[in-house]
């Protein structure tokens, strides 16, 4: 197995989940694209990792190499390979799908819950999660559900939390996150704290209270990720 990694910024990195793609052994590669690296050689991995990053799926022309992403995401999931996309990764998903993408009504930042569908509780991405489960959120923007693709999952101030189309999986919410990575969102984007009226400190402490059961059901997550037999 082998997976290439986006990473749009320097501070949304693979956070746990590094360590969890060596515990696993799988080879991966990331393309750094805040330091305009090029993706390249896309035919030789099986996997595509598609990580956050602040910018919206729709800003291409201030950040031109958008396009040509959602021309490699729409190559993965037309040749039935594995893509798994968190938050920005997600919306990009759906936009490769022709889905429309845009402003939640409010943003959704900080430790919240989401609920499994119907769809979410028989997929094999969530098998062994409750149906209920914590995760970590920072993100302005919402995505539709594309055209044949299965609800997964939703929230109350976010309907729409992770699909399924083919073999590529999108998930507006974070599982990755580690403590030096939320110090780090804390400062880079203060501003939306502000203007959501959210206290960073009890933000942090709660996350603390957490990150554990974040850990594992990242470690999960990808254990089942990982596990999908492409036919």
């Amino acid at each position: 197995m082998s997976v290439l990694v986006i990473q749009h910024v320097e501070d949304e990195s693979l956070g746990y989940l590094e360590n969890i793609l060596t515990d696993f052994g799988i080879d991966f590669e990331i393309v750094r694209m805040f330091e305009r690296e090029y993706i390249q050689n896309i035919d030789k991995f099986d996997a595509l990792i598609v990580l956050g990053g602040p910018m919206n799926v729709y800003e291409e022309a201030r950040y031109p190499y958008l396009i040509r992403l959602n021309d490699v995401i729409f190559k993965f999931v037309c040749e039935d390979k594995l893509y798994l996309g968190f938050c920005l990764g997600a919306q990009l998903l759906a936009k490769a799908l022709d889905t429309p993408v845009r402003k939640s009504k409010k943003r959704e930042i900080g430790n919240f819950e989401v609920n499994l569908t119907k769809g979410g509780r028989e997929d094999r991405l969530f098998s062994g999660f409750d149906e209920a489960f914590p995760v970590f959120q920072w993100h302005e923007d919402t995505f539709d559900i594309p055209k044949g693709a299965i609800k997964l999952a939703e929230s109350k101030l976010c309907s729409n939390q992770a699909f399924r189309f083919k073999n590529a999986y999108g998930v507006q919410f974070h599982l990755e996150v580690t403590p030096e990575m939320l110090k780090r969102w804390i400062e880079d984007y203060k501003n939306d704290l502000i203007e959501e009226g959210i206290g960073s400190s009890k933000m942090m402490s709660e996350f603390l209270e957490r990150v554990e059961v974040y850990k594992e059901l990242l470690q999960l997550l990808f254990s089942n990720f990982f596990s999908i037999k492409i036919e």
